[in-house]
């Protein structure tokens, strides 16, 4: 019988279609299902990493809320992006991966049958992670305005209450690349202020911009220092997603409990891999720059291929959604017609937010297929789907 806490929580779909794509075994197939990329780490990244594993320190669970270099490199990257000061032997705890992080910070800060606010769409993996702390999410639709998307404001505004005790943001997000205006940053202080809620701020892809435009973090803003934790990981923006390093940064009495959360659950970090992640972030070229722009013009060739279908443009991160309900098909069914006659493995938004919303849409990841891989997708569509 499965336990309560579990009762709500689906799977995120992209475990099986990974699994099956593994098992087609053809090299044909884009795999455009998982959140993986193809481009290299840092140089000083793998240097550092494989000078560790040699190392009695780097094998070990000492420190338990990780290594002081680590730590000080993540407080400044924060403190640089925010203009706040951070210190980072109490206001910073590093974690096994981002989402690692997102979990503590929710069993930190959650009761059972708290509220959490978040959009819809967003990722499983988050909403489940709310779910799975005794949360309840709170789904605000992103609108598609202008080929983009867009946070709905009022439908924010509507979704706070009494029982509001965090609003999770994530900028650019997944699985939709939405990347906040001001406006919208603004009206989500707002609501922060109004409730007393904890803003946790999930960083992990904030500075994959296409806009052109600096990043804006919440924390910068006037009096949000204070009510904003951020969690930030090595695995998207310095591509290296098997590290395994995250870090939690925030309000120091909150942090208290975080790290406590942090010793109860994963216990400590990858040794060995947190000396390559430190390097990354402080590394005089970390290629982010470089990286975003392959992931621009793959993102690009996608949009133009399929510019007559409903694709809805992705500002940031590495995934657009197209909308399956509008050609007539589920995403699911979609999913299927495409891994059979397209060869294309592509993850429904089942379980992504709302059926009404998330539930229209197919997901497609660029930043694991180079751009002469991606020439014929459009056929691929038609032979697919028939469009």
């Amino acid at each position: 019988m499965t336990v309560s806490r579990l009762k709500d929580i689906p799977g995120i779909g992209v475990d099986k279609m990974g699994q099956a794509a593994d098992d087609a075994g053809n090299s044909d197939m884009l795999r455009l299902e998982n959140l993986d990329t193809d481009l290299r780490p840092p140089e000083e990244a793998l240097e550092a990493t494989l000078a560790a594993i040699g190392r009695d320190d780097a094998n070990s669970y000492l420190p338990f809320l990780g290594t002081n270099d680590i730590r000080r490199a993540a407080t400044s990257r924060i403190s640089a992006t925010t203009g706040q000061p951070y210190d980072w032997n109490t206001q910073c705890v590093i974690s096994a991966g981002g989402l690692s992080g997102i979990l503590n910070a929710l069993l930190a800060i959650l009761e059972p049958g708290d509220e959490v606010i978040i959009t819809d769409p967003a990722y499983a993996g988050l909403l489940n992670r709310i779910r799975l702390a005794g949360g309840v999410p709170k789904l605000v639709p992103l609108r598609v305005v202008d080929g983009g998307w867009r946070l709905d404001l009022e439908e924010l505004r509507r979704a706070a209450s009494a029982r509001t005790r965090a609003v999770l943001t994530m900028s650019p997000s997944m699985p939709t690349g939405i990347v906040h205006t001001a406006e919208e940053w603004n009206a989500i202080a707002e609501v922060v202020m109004h409730t007393g809620a904890f803003l946790l701020h999930d960083a992990a892809m904030e500075r994959i911009l296409y806009t052109g435009s600096a990043v804006l973090h919440p924390a910068s803003l006037d009096g949000m220092a204070e009510r904003t934790i951020t969690v930030g990981c090595v695995s998207k923006e310095y591509r290296m997603i098997g590290w395994r390093v995250g870090w939690t940064v925030g309000p120091a009495p909150i942090m208290a409990d975080i790290s406590l959360v942090s010793l109860t659950n994963v216990v400590c970090q990858v040794g060995i891999a947190m000396p390559g992640a430190a390097a990354a972030i402080t590394a005089k070229d970390d290629g982010i720059a470089a990286a975003t722009a392959t992931w621009k013009a793959r993102r690009d060739i996608i949009l133009q291929a399929l510019s007559d279908l409903p694709v809805v443009r992705p500002d940031g991160g590495w995934s657009l959604l197209i909308d399956t309900a509008e050609l007539g098909y589920s995403p699911v069914e979609a999913s299927r017609l495409l891994f059979e006659k397209g060869r294309i493995a592509a993850t429904p938004m089942t379980g992504w937010g709302s059926e009404d919303i998330a539930g229209r849409y197919l997901r497609f990841v660029f930043a694991n297929e180079p751009a002469e891989r991606l020439g014929d997708i459009r056929e691929r569509l038609r032979l697919a789907w028939q469009v």
